[in-house]
Formats: structure tokens, sequence, C-alpha cells
């Protein structure tokens, strides 16, 4: 980001059926070319599990009995194809079996962060306003545009409405970050528009996990970009041992990376950004808990890089405070109305392109933090299978590249994949109204309880 802008427009939703339906059509491609070129690979399959009730919620919806939120897991950007696969394909394919008759077309509404046009290119924000996107400035402590829109669609919208509950993707299948409370806010907000319109419908909250697995595990390739790896860190290639299997090395190599990255960015910090970190190596019993506590307090470092520029508090957790961090940037680089913008001076444009540069520097400090938000140094030990060496490895590659200077790496592909949509059991908001309007106490423990518990759910189907 070289330039000041204009501040971001809100994209209101445009559903174009036959725009949504030239999307259906081309997902079988999309799901094999999500790859890069020298390393094809894609999503070969994907299953479901429990899809019939799923079909009986969309029955229930369609006849006008309930008001349904589909609070999905995503942990990657290659979710939204198990979603479409799952609306186009399973469902239909379900209710037919099942003799259910369901309205064309299957689908739903959705939230999307309206940074994503920023580094995709309006065509994106174009085409998720043509199926039915809602943008969302995940910053803002109340985005007044899009929350009145939503709540709009939540009580009168033509399909159901999707959340991430977790609110950014965290690169690992087998790890539910902390949930945002936003999925129970607007459940609840639901539930008290009905009852203010004096309809009768039911909210429901449905969990739905998505869990990737890897069909031929090649770990040729996965030494390829380990490879790739210790290149860019300038580190030697590994002795091996005849006797050591696949998952030793690779161990061996995932930690020797991890302490050369953290050992270089803690110096990092120390000497250009005057900060003190501990010394942990002789308080650690293992290497894998050293990492940990090493890992987090850079972290924390990194992030109060960011926020001492921008005249932030700490507080919170790391995913609230990376989110502060986003809108403060963007308030910095994205300034005045456009008719307001387009009368600046030469040097008022000037100053404002000096500020969003050095935003846009600040900010790189948290989307590091971004790609370690979920990792701990003891994952692949309790499970050494190879989709965690995978993720694992993948959030290295993103790492080092945004150090490198790629502000938006494209993942290399370690194979050909089975996703898994894995549908739960639903979640009555109506049964939990009454505690939720007593006072403004009940309504947050109300929406405290409501997270905790789909929290539980999400995680109780990971396999």
């Amino acid at each position: 980001m070289t330039r000041a802008q204009p501040k971001l427009d809100f994209i209101p939703p445009a559903f174009n059926p036959g725009i949504l339906r030239l999307v259906h059509l081309s997902l079988p491609i999309l799901q094999r070319l999500r790859l890069q070129p020298w390393l094809p690979a894609g999503i070969s399959k994907i299953e479901t599990v429990n899809g019939e009730t799923l079909v009986e919620l969309f029955h229930q919806f369609q006849t006008g009995k309930i008001r349904l939120i589909l609070a999905f897991r995503h942990c990657e950007v290659d979710d939204p194809l198990s979603g479409l696969y799952l609306f186009s394909r399973t469902i239909p394919q379900i209710a037919r079996h099942q003799g259910i008759s369901l309205k064309s077309p299957i689908h739903s509404h959705f939230m999307y962060d309206r940074g994503m046009t920023i580094w995709a290119g309006n065509w994106l924000g174009w085409l998720f306003a043509k199926i039915g996107g809602v943008p969302v400035h995940r910053g803002k402590n109340l985005d007044l545009q899009a929350i009145k829109k939503i709540r709009q669609l939540l009580i009168d919208g033509q399909f159901p409405l999707v959340v991430a509950p977790e609110g950014a993707t965290n690169g690992h299948s087998e790890i539910v970050s902390p949930l945002e409370p936003g999925v129970a806010q607007l459940a609840f907000w639901c539930a008290e528009d009905l009852v203010k319109g004096s309809r009768v419908e039911s909210v429901i909250v449905l969990p739905i996990n998505i869990q990737y697995h890897y069909i031929n595990p090649q770990w040729s390739k996965l030494d390829w970009l380990l490879c790739k790896l210790e290149k860019d860190c300038g580190l030697s290639a590994p002795g091996v041992k005849v006797t050591e299997k696949p998952e030793e090395l690779h161990y061996k190599r995932l930690l020797r990376l991890g302490e050369y990255l953290l050992t270089e960015m803690e110096q990092f910090y120390r000497c250009f950004y005057h900060y003190n970190l501990p010394d942990l190596a002789a308080n650690s019993p293992t290497q894998e808990e050293n990492i940990t506590i090493r890992l987090q307090n850079l972290l924390d470092i990194s992030l109060q890089a960011g926020e001492s520029y921008f005249g932030l508090q700490q507080k919170g957790n790391i995913i609230e405070r990376c989110r502060r961090l986003e809108e403060a940037g963007w308030n910095y680089i994205y300034r005045e109305e456009r008719t307001k913008f387009n009368k600046l001076s030469p040097v008022q444009r000037g100053l404002r392109d000096w500020i969003a540069v050095e935003a846009d520097l600040r900010m790189l400090h948290m989307r590091l933090v971004e790609s370690f938000v979920a990792v701990k140094g003891n994952y692949i030990q309790e499970k050494p299978c190879f989709e965690r060496f995978a993720e694992t490895t993948l959030i290295l590659f993103d790492a080092i590249s945004r150090i490198k200077g790629t502000k938006n790496p494209r993942r290399p592909r370690l194979g050909w994949r089975k996703s898994q949509v894995t549908i739960g059991n639903p979640i009555n908001i109506s049964d939990r109204f009454s505690g939720y309007q007593k006072n403004r106490q009940g309504a947050k423990q109300a929406v405290a309880q409501l997270t905790q518990d789909l929290h539980k759910a999400l995680e109780a189907m990971v396999i």
C-alpha cells in the first residue's frame, strides 16, 4: 500500500440466481484448480456426515417454521468450495432420496470480511454481492450498515445465513479457535426481532464442521516444501539416518525451523523495537514447551509493536487484538468519504500517503501473528499424522513468505485431499430467549453460554 484511499463503501447484496448457477456449474473445475502450476492437487472428494439433519432444517426454513443460522468452521480458504458443494449437490441428492421437496436454489446468505476485496480485487466484492454475501468490517465494534442488513436478512432473507464463528481461519483442521460472540448475538437479535414482529418461527443455530484428510499422503512433497523453507532460512540439509521414519525426520526438521525462526524474530524485536524477550531455554522441561512459551511471548511482542504505533491498549485475546489493529490500520489508509477525499490538496494527499505507507507496514506485525494464532509446540507430537505435519509446514510457509515480502502468499499443494463436512445437532435459540431478555446481565450470560456451547459442539465433531 503506497497511497491513501477513500473510505471503503458498503457493498449491498444483490442476489442473482443466474450468477449463482454459473458458480455451481464451475464448482468441479474450481475444486481441481485450487493449485500451484508446478504442483497440481486439490479437493477430489467431498463427503457429508448427517446431511439428513440439514435437509430437514432447510425444509422447515422454506415452509416458514424456523429461521436458520449455519455456524460453519472456517479453518482455511478452500472451505467455501465444500459449502457450495454441500448446497448445490449433496443436499438436493439427500432430499430426493428422502422424498422431501425443496425449492431451488439451495443456498445461503453469508458474511465475509470487507478486507478480502483489498487483496483479491473489486471483482470479488461484485461476485459475493451477486451470490448473497454481506461485507463486514471485522475490527469495528459496530459495523452498523452490515448489522442492519444482516438482521433484515435473518428475519426476511430468502436463504439461511452462514457465519464463521471463529472470525478468521487458523490453518488447523483439528483445532477450534476461541469463538467470537457474533453468532450468538445475531441469533438472539433474530429471536428478538421476530418477537417484535409478532412472528412465531423458532431460531436455530446449526454447528457445521469441515475437516480435511490427504487421500494418499506423499512425504516427498512435504520434503520438497521443507527443503524450500530450509533454503529460505539458510539452513543446510539435515543428516538422515537410514533407520529414521518420515515422521521422525520431518519432526526434527520442523523443530529446527521453528527454533531458527523464533531466534531470528526475537533478535529482530530486541534490536529494532527495543523489547525485552526473556531467555526461557533453561526453564522449560521440553523443547516443545519451550517453543510454545517463546512463541506466545513473541506474538504478544509483535502485537505490541503495532499497538504502540496506533496508540491501542493491550486488552483482550490475540484474535481481538488482531482485529483492533486491522481496523486501526484501515482507518489510517482508508480516510475520508470519496467526495471529500477527491477535493484534498496535493500536500494533504501526500501526508495521507505517508501515513498509509507506515500504517501498512505496522499491520505486517499483525499479519505475522495471524499466521500463528492457533499454533502450539506439541500439536504434531500429540498426533504425528501427515495432516498435522502439512498444516504446520504450510503455516511456516505463510510466515516466511510474509517476512520475505509476499503480502498474500499462494500456498503450494501437498496432494489430493478429501473434505469431510459434518452436520451437528441443532441448537434452539428460542428455548434460551427468556433468559436473554431478562436484563442486560442476563443477555450477556446467554450470549456467553451459547458461544461456549457452540464451541463444544464444533470440537465434538473433530475426528
